[in-house]
């Protein structure tokens, strides 16, 4: 299973429109997961021509109208694998909120693979075991108007491998 991975996106406030790019970049996936701060449901329409589209709700998406889509966080088994997905989730650990208090928080208990947003800087990283992955901002990126990153996730057989695509 391919997975498309997108956070951030700030429609229409970052760009007006989202960048072709991203439809390149998502051209062979099974799913497309939205970390949020969609901020028009345009944005999941346009999405969900490529393939399905689950959303976590932002905190810039409180004016968002309810949509079937879209959960304060999503948790899901895809080809036997655990993921999370909610828009923030404190990484690197701070000593307040370790990793498990937040997947507990979040997802009401652990999971294997862990996707947020929110700070609109990419990562793929393992921690304590868990695959966190924050496919920063195709719009933008690290605070600046300029064209960013999204992620592929890729799941088989219990092999998981994940990366961040620079768009172009």
């Amino acid at each position: 299973m391919l997975v498309g991975l997108i956070s951030d996106t700030h429609i229409p406030q970052a760009a007006k429109y989202m960048p072709p790019q991203v439809k390149e970049a998502f051209k062979k996936v099974d799913l497309i997961l939205h970390a949020g701060d969609i901020y028009q449901l345009s944005v999941l329409d346009e999405l969900e021509q490529i393939a399905p589209v689950l959303a976590a709700r932002g905190n810039g998406d409180t004016k968002l109208p309810p949509d079937p889509r879209i959960k304060e966080s999503q948790v899901l088994t895809l080809d036997g694998m655990s993921l999370g997905m909610t828009h923030s989730v404190e990484y690197p650990e701070p000593p307040w909120c370790t990793i498990e208090k937040a997947m507990e928080r979040e997802f009401g208990g652990p999971v294997e693979i862990i996707v947020s947003g929110d700070t609109h800087v990419a990562i793929v990283e393992s921690y304590k075991g868990i695959l966190i992955i924050n496919p920063g901002s195709p719009t933008l990126p690290n605070g600046m108007y300029q064209l960013g990153t999204v992620g592929l996730l890729e799941i088989s057989l219990g092999r998981v491998e994940a990366c961040i695509i620079q768009l172009r």
